[in-house]
């Protein structure tokens, strides 16, 4: 028997899908609690109650200062800024990489500039775009869009250039436009890749968004981590890690299924 042929079934899948979260957290564990019998004050490895008691002061009790739930405020600022970097990522990277797919005077225009801006590192423009766009919220969606929107539009324009041939001379001999033909032959083709670059893209647009809250924000989960982090309040720190982990595994989970749901095709095409 080959092992390359052996498939685990239902219940095994999830016992090995399970198993790397339970031995992290017992090594966490176990590496706490050895800290902690030395130093019954460390703060580098807070115990799990430790967890708890900061979880329960962040997420249910009002702040002294503000009244607000830090732990629900700071994830409604960072979602707002993350969805609005994301969403204009999308609508830019669907309408110029169709373009640069399509057109081909177009793709020999834009082509070699949008891949050379996606090589830029887009943190070394963040105190370009402080100075340019002022510290408010602008410059921390830009960010995220500069991030993401050019490895986008690359994608699309490639998944384009993909599709065959003679789909385009068919419906240019059944007398379609090119407009027709960008909406009703490469567009319904394409979405779900597009679904799919979304996901790609969400580990780098978390990624812009903490270093943009870091560096000048006063709410947000990236503020929140570096501001506590002065304190070494490792028990405020990793929660919201985590919590930032389950939001950005949350968002990949939903925008799978709904490409699935709206372009089921897309899921038997990956299969096959």
């Amino acid at each position: 028997m080959r092992w390359i042929n052996t498939r685990p079934n239902r219940g095994a899948q999830l016992a090995l899908m399970l198993l790397p979260f339970v031995l992290l957290v017992a090594a966490y564990a176990a590496g706490s609690a050895a800290r902690l019998a030395e130093n019954a004050n460390d703060k580098l490895l807070p115990g799990l109650t430790g967890f708890a008691d900061a979880v329960n002061r962040l997420a249910f009790l009002p702040d002294a200062r503000t009244g607000d739930y830090l732990l629900w405020s700071d994830t409604a600022a960072s979602l707002i800024r993350l969805f609005a970097g994301l969403g204009i990522s999308t609508a830019t990277a669907l309408l110029i990489g169709m373009a640069i797919g399509m057109l081909p005077y177009l793709r020999a225009l834009l082509a070699p500039f949008v891949a050379a801006v996606s090589m830029v590192p887009p943190l070394a423009l963040l105190p370009l775009l402080f100075i340019v766009m002022g510290l408010g919220e602008a410059s921390k969606i830009a960010l995220i869009t500069i991030g993401v929107a050019p490895t986008m539009i690359r994608d699309l324009a490639l998944k384009v250039l993909e599709l065959p041939r003679e789909q385009i001379v068919k419906a240019e001999t059944l007398g379609g436009s090119s407009w027709q033909i960008a909406l009703r032959v490469v567009l319904p083709q394409i979405l779900p890749r597009l679904l799919t670059c979304v996901r790609l893209q969400l580990g780098p647009a978390w990624l812009f968004l903490i270093a943009a809250e870091a560096i000048s924000s006063d709410s947000g989960l990236g503020y929140r981590i570096f501001l506590v982090r002065r304190y070494l309040s490792m028990d405020v720190i990793f929660p919201y890690v985590v919590w930032i982990t389950l939001l950005a595994v949350l968002t990949n989970f939903v925008v799978d299924r709904i490409r699935i749901a709206v372009f089921p095709w897309s899921e038997l095409e990956k299969q096959g």
